[in-house]
């Protein structure tokens, strides 16, 4: 257990992660802590779905689920009823989903902690899970909330029309290489540049950091952890692409 008290609040912690990352994780060290934290960034995740839906409205995203459910192999056999039925089902999950969207960002949270306990424990760290979740926790921070503000003042620019919703799950500003190509009809490919995203880097950056001072890792075992993570993720992504047919 930690042996020094917490010298940062928690609000100054959350500060501090952008300005002074290093000795933010050290105070994390001392006392893990994660509730603020997560609480913003369930906020955060809430306020971009609504704000995505009210933007495009319920056409736009009706047209979506039909676009969607068109290009299915599926639903080549569904006549129009039982489309207009899936179309109906599916509107109304996805209201439900953008309600229930803090509970699956604490769920996640938790379970990217336990990912980095896991990890750091492989490769003989000795913090608890606690303060993997911390650092899960602090090093999604500034990327959410840098990227969000990017999202929103890219959603005030553009009209509806203009923004694609099925490449937009993840954020309104491309940072990527994938904005060189076109995602719709190289799912496969924008998936493996969105990988190279400044934010998502931002953020392997912050938890490499996190994850050698907290659990006392060499730098090598740090970013092996996140980078193992990473290429997880990017497995699934690519899973995800290819049933959907959209970026991931």
């Amino acid at each position: 257990p930690p042996s020094d008290p917490a010298q940062m609040s928690e609000i100054g912690t959350i500060m501090g992660v952008f300005f002074e990352p290093g000795r933010t994780f050290e105070d994390l060290r001392r006392k893990p802590r994660f509730i603020i934290g997560s609480i913003i960034i369930a906020l955060l995740v809430t306020a971009y779905g609504f704000g995505l839906a009210y933007k495009v409205g319920d056409s736009g995203m009706r047209s979506f689920i039909v676009e969607q459910i068109d290009k299915s192999p599926q639903t080549q056999g569904m006549s129009k009823e039982q489309k207009s039925d899936a179309v109906d089902m599916q509107m109304k999950i996805q209201a439900g989903v953008r309600y229930a969207l803090p509970v699956f960002v604490v769920l996640s949270l938790l379970l990217g902690g336990l990912l980095y306990f896991l990890g750091t424990k492989a490769f003989g760290g000795t913090g608890g899970f606690l303060h993997s979740l911390s650092v899960w926790v602090y090093s999604t921070i500034p990327p959410a909330v840098v990227g969000t503000i990017g999202s929103f003042i890219v959603m005030a620019i553009k009209s509806a029309d203009e923004i694609d919703i099925a490449t937009s799950q993840r954020g309104l500003v491309q940072a990527n290489p994938s904005m060189l190509i076109d995602g719709k009809a190289q799912p496969i490919i924008a998936t493996l540049l969105g990988t190279f995203d400044i934010f998502m880097i931002w953020g392997w950056i912050l938890a490499a950091i996190g994850l050698r001072i907290t659990n006392r890792l060499s730098s090598g075992s740090a970013w092996g952890i996140v980078i193992i993570l990473a290429v997880i993720g990017l497995l699934f992504r690519i899973i995800g692409a290819i049933f959907s047919g959209n970026p991931s």
